[in-house]
């Protein structure tokens, strides 16, 4: 096994990068230029171009996402509990608060796709307050039951990598079906669709950056590991408010 162990890590992180540079590249070119250039489409363009262009980019999506979470399960099984590396204990050991945890890092979604029902946090900069005190919350009761810096910030990726994935899966797929289709036959597309897509593309574009930080860093711990939960919190931030940035800067590129 201790031969098979590195083969199978050395391939699934390499179907997972892969994966996961289709589902996020996708989705930054949904966010910051299709969603812009949709702006200034007229209606008989969008029905020309968008039934053609958008289900060929999905698919790609919406598989780029199983793929990347179904791999980031397998590297995350083999690498930190196969190989020890969630707990802060040399022993390696997993109690029963840990594995209480490990669930509430795959359940945590239940939690924030009913949260996002409630009208205020819409609103996104409720939002981004609500994810800041939530992100706070999870990283502590990591470090709490004894997860190591490493193992705190890989099922913190998880836990967002899960929600962007179910979003992709059971809220914007569904979603954008009905869409290009009412595009298709000249129909005006129902709005709440148009919000519930568009809402959840954007959580999971915010989510992103934070994300690739809690993947690269749960490998190079070196100084981030001494700064604990509050540290991985404002990394969070941080990556929050870059996606702000680019959110702003993808409004203001223009066509020739």
């Amino acid at each position: 096994m201790s031969e098979i162990s590195p083969i199978l890590d050395a391939i699934f992180r390499w179907a997972h990068v892969i994966a996961g540079i289709t589902w996020i590249g996708l989705l930054y070119f949904f966010n910051w230029v299709n969603a812009p250039l949709q702006l200034v489409l007229d209606g008989d363009t969008k029905k020309a171009v968008n039934p053609e262009l958008l289900p060929r980019a999905l698919f790609w999506f919406r598989w780029g996402a199983a793929w990347t979470w179904g791999t980031g399960v397998l590297l995350l099984m083999l690498v930190f509990y196969h190989g020890k590396a969630v707990s802060g204990d040399a022993s390696g050991a997993i109690d029963g608060p840990m594995v209480a945890m490990i669930a509430v890092t795959f359940l945590a979604v239940v939690v924030y796709d009913a949260m996002m029902k409630i009208e205020a946090l819409k609103d996104m900069k409720a939002l981004f307050a609500f994810a800041i005190v939530a992100v706070a919350l999870l990283t502590w009761l990591f470090e709490y039951v004894g997860f190591s810096y490493r193992g705190m910030n890989i099922h913190l990726g998880a836990a967002m990598g899960t929600a962007m994935a179910f979003n992709v899966w059971m809220r914007i797929w569904p979603a954008q079906q009905k869409i290009i289709t009412a595009v298709k036959e000249g129909n005006k597309p129902e709005a709440a669709l148009l919000a519930l897509a568009g809402s959840r593309s954007k959580h999971n574009t915010y989510m992103s950056i934070p994300l690739v930080w809690t993947m690269i860093n749960a490998h190079t711990v070196v100084p981030w590991a001494s700064w604990g939960w509050w540290g991985l919190t404002i990394m969070v931030a941080i990556g929050f408010w870059f996606g702000s940035m680019f959110y702003r800067q993808s409004a203001k590129v223009k066509g020739f």
